[in-house]
């Protein structure tokens, strides 16, 4: 599976795919029968073996390490510049790596403008971008109560991150709650400061709520007793390229099969869902991924919509290659793998209109429901802009000549071929310019 993702693709769920890297890598071999295993949580900050039957999970007491406050100004915050490529051939690694509790969510400068952007979308979209799933009778339980407790861990860590951004009140410590950090009262309310908006915590519906406190998508994984994880509940306002909608209720072996992902049965479907299982409370882990989007300027006739007005780039739906959010026939031609949009025509790709699409994901376990909490945050990055950061458009370049026929394919390399060469001419410039040596290929970051 390759770190750049086609957008007529999963994005989030093929970034699931990430955890299976660290469970080859991490994790012995072992029987693959479906019986009562031992699975590492923490609790009361200890280790602890927890022996459970498959879609079953008892509550845990978690010691959540303290938090880094951090005090800067929100207009300050930069998005941080993840170039998640490397130079020469692309080998199957998902670029796996622990992740500190002070990354879990981020925030950054462009808060405010995606946040309107996100309370538009819900507002006008509803379920068809926020929805908890019913359970399935002897499967799954249902999304709802892990919902819920997303929502307080999410309200507890902005509060305790982010002091100057994120408010809240709390009950009487003799109030019984059942979701609170280091014995606290439970929270009642959470206000963004910068907007001068707050939340109750027991009136808002969980799923939505959680997705207007940051900047983040967010999606519930659930057990079912036959030990595959089902997707029970999402805030999926971002996607650029799927809709909640088409893959709610799913496992992730079915999710994968529909998304066309390359290599999944020959390399991936027998170890996912034991490292899903394995997942402790106390190891969350990031990945970053990235795609190319090609975003043609707006029409003069479409300026008057109110989210073409607050979504120029296209950041929440790609509009110039996927068209319509709610056609009919989408999942259908997703799986037929579609050409360009006819709208964008044969010419050549404008670099101009090309963007950097990059993921940061965050895979963790909430301790009450054994759920696991998936969260995309998406940044964008013109080309051009990009193509002048020192040594990024040789690296991006050499990284697309490095893709297998499968992967590039999955990728649709061929809708952006066209930017090789620009990126070529720029990686020049720099070498020319003594910016860099023709040779140097140090800026293999992970991220």
């Amino acid at each position: 599976m390759s770190p750049l993702f086609r957008f007529d693709a999963v994005p989030f769920v093929v970034g699931l795919l990430a955890l299976v890297a660290l469970g080859l890598f991490k994790l012995r071999q072992r029987s693959s029968r479906v019986h009562s295993t031992r699975d590492q949580t923490t609790v009361a900050g200890k280790p602890r073996t927890q022996e459970r039957e498959p879609g079953e999970w008892t509550p845990a007491t978690f010691d959540y390490p303290q938090l880094e406050p951090c005090t800067d100004e929100l207009n300050t915050i930069k998005p941080i510049p993840y170039r998640p490529f490397r130079w020469g051939e692309y080998h199957v690694t998902m670029g796996i790596r622990n992740m500190s509790w002070n990354e879990w969510i981020e925030i950054d400068q462009n808060f405010v403008a995606h946040h309107r952007l996100r309370e538009h979308r819900i507002r006008t979209r509803g379920e068809r971008v926020v929805r908890v799933h019913d359970a399935q009778p002897g499967i799954v339980a249902s999304g709802h109560n892990a919902a819920r407790e997303l929502v307080y861990e999410l309200a507890e860590y902005l509060s305790r991150r982010y002091p100057d951004i994120y408010h809240v009140t709390r009950k009487n410590k003799s109030e019984k709650g059942t979701y609170s950090w280091y014995g606290e009262g439970q929270v009642q309310t959470i206000t963004i400061v910068p907007l001068n908006v707050t939340y109750d915590l027991e009136k808002e519906d969980p799923m939505t709520l959680s997705a207007s406190l940051i900047q983040e998508d967010l999606a519930i994984m659930i057990e079912g007793s036959d030990g595959r994880y089902y997707l029970q509940a999402g805030a999926i306002i971002i996607p650029g390229s799927w809709r909640l909608s088409d893959k709610i209720g799913m496992p992730l072996d079915e999710i994968h099969v529909t998304g066309h992902v390359p290599q999944y049965e020959r390399k991936l479907h027998l170890s996912m869902s034991r490292f899903f299982r394995r997942l402790p409370l106390d190891k969350p882990v990031v990945r970053n991924n990235y795609s190319f989007q090609l975003v043609h300027p707006p029409l003069s006739s479409t300026t008057t919509d109110p989210e073409i007005a607050l979504d120029p780039t296209e950041l929440a739906w790609c509009r110039t290659i996927h068209g319509d959010e709610d056609r009919d026939d989408f999942e259908r031609r997703q799986s037929s793998v579609p050409p360009l949009e006819e709208a964008a025509g044969s010419a050549p790709v404008d670099p101009n209109e090309v963007f950097l699409r990059s993921e940061r994901q965050t895979l963790r376990r909430l301790p009450r429901t054994g759920a696991i909490a998936f969260t995309i945050r998406v940044y964008q990055t013109p080309i051009m802009d990009l193509a002048r950061e020192p040594g990024v458009p040789g690296r991006l370049a050499s990284a697309v000549r490095g893709w297998s026929e499968d992967v590039a394919q999955y990728k649709g390399v061929e809708r952006y071929k066209d930017v090789l060469p620009y990126l070529d001419e720029r990686h020049r410039e720099q070498v020319e310019a003594g910016l860099i040596k023709e040779d140097d290929h140090s800026s293999s970051y992970p991220f």
